[in-house]
């Protein structure tokens, strides 16, 4: 009689790994913090702060992350009072797990030009639609480098920080738009400005919320880069050309939400978001010479793709025949929302967020567009609660940001407890076993 062999343990859970499409990496918690913490000038400066409402520990959530070197840039939203710094970096050397933000390039550049203090009361709980209108402070900065409210950020292959400035504080609160919508770009290997373009008003609605930036550039024409500013509250995209120094506004109807997808579960907070167009990723170079530019609406499960070069044709795409050159790629199923998505040119894969699984997944983009090719990545409902922002650096890196920014928004985050985190893992590792490894 024959003796039945089992097989082991580690075959069984590789199977289920392979079965399940998941990855069998993970990522890596780098850094975590209960409550942002900054490098003050000196201990009297941080008191001062404190005292006079400049500083208020809970009211600082991150939420954008890059990386350019030895450091992680960082950026904290204004989404109420009492924000140290909006933008800022992190040396990735630190041996501290919860080190101290240093703002960039300087304190007095995210030092607010008018005084906005705290209410009274908490800040009642909502979050973007739930904001009062913006009074307009019409203040002339005396500083170009001064940096108001930064959500997401983007180093670029020529070794310049592309800064999209809201140049609104106190969102949630009594909010001000100090400055207007703003790109800020600098020399990340001197720290100096090298360009500030103000997006003209008439390129934007009342509506209108920007809150990333995604660069479309090549090593070997710096000057000839773009940037892409998706609109999510009034669903368009804005084309800036650095090199004619000038931007003009996209429209079309793939840019809206879905009605049936605004529907968010997150850490236990229900809430419903109509945010259009997000997440945006440039794609490979194509034999053509065009790349193909992917994008999604927060508030979607479905994915879309545009030529860049229809993209930046100004009169061909704002002229009313550009309509078809947008393509419809796929949707990624149910609960498939997603704040971020980014490219990585080494594996051939997007990487991208999904806020209402507390996950990270990817899509090989030389497979179909459907459920089934969605490789799960990660998934964890302590870690990865709301992952907010993620990028991919030269060495293929993969970095994620989580921040239970709905905690923030509708309840209360606990200071006891870890809130933040910076997560990593790389490429190669993290779609192993997955449909995007091919």
């Amino acid at each position: 009689m024959h003796s039945l062999r089992l097989p082991s343990l580690g075959l069984v859970l590789c199977l289920i790994g392979v079965l399940s499409g998941s990855a069998s990496a993970k990522l890596e918690e780098k850094f975590s913090w209960k409550q942002l913490t900054f490098d003050w000038p000196t201990p009297e400066a941080e008191a001062e702060a404190k005292s006079n409402g400049h500083y208020i520990e809970e009211n600082n959530l991150p939420l954008g992350v890059e990386r350019w070197q030895n450091r992680i840039f960082v950026t904290v939203p204004r989404w109420k009072a009492g924000v140290a710094a909006t933008l800022n970096y992190i040396d990735l050397n630190s041996t501290e797990k919860s080190p101290k933000l240093h703002p960039y390039p300087s304190w007095e550049a995210n030092k607010l030009p008018i005084d906005v203090q705290p209410q009274d009361q908490k800040t009642p709980s909502g979050g973007r639609l739930d904001a009062d209108k913006a009074q307009d402070a019409g203040v002339q900065l005396k500083d170009n480098s001064t940096i108001i409210s930064t959500f997401r950020i983007q180093v670029d292959v020529c070794d310049r920080l592309w800064v999209l400035d809201t140049g609104l504080a106190d969102i949630l609160g009594n909010p001000k738009q100090i400055t207007p919508n703003s790109i800020l770009v600098f020399d990340l290997k001197t720290d100096t400005l090298l360009r500030r373009f103000t997006i003209p008003a008439d390129q934007t609605k009342e509506d209108t919320f920007f809150a990333n930036i995604i660069v479309d550039a090549d090593r070997s024409e710096c000057q000839d880069a773009f940037a892409y500013v998706p609109d999510l509250g009034a669903y368009g995209v804005i084309v800036y050309s650095l090199r004619n120094d000038k931007s003009y506004r996209v429209k079309h109807n793939f840019f809206h939400f879905d009605p049936l997808q605004g529907d968010f579960n997150v850490a236990g907070v229900n809430f419903q978001w109509t945010d259009g167009v997000f997440g945006m990723a440039v794609g490979p170079m194509n034999p053509d010479h065009t790349k193909d530019i992917y994008f999604h609406a927060l508030a979607s499960t479905k994915e879309f793709k545009v030529s860049n070069r229809v993209l930046q044709n100004e009169s061909h795409v704002t002229g009313g025949d550009s309509y078809y050159d947008f393509k419809y790629v796929g949707d990624r199923g149910m609960n498939g929302q997603s704040t971020a998505e980014v490219f990585d040119p080494e594996t051939g894969v997007i990487f991208y967020t999904q806020v209402n699984k507390d996950a990270i997944a990817c899509w090989n983009i030389k497979r179909p567009y459907t459920p089934d090719t969605q490789g799960l990545i990660d998934s964890d409902s302590h870690t990865l609660v709301f992952p907010n922002d993620m990028k991919i650096d030269s060495e293929g890196t993969v970095w994620v940001l989580s921040d239970k920014m709905p905690m923030y928004l509708y309840k209360e985050l606990d200071p006891s407890a870890v809130n933040y985190r910076i997560l990593m893992g790389q490429n190669r590792d993290l779609i192993k076993g997955t449909p995007c490894e091919m």
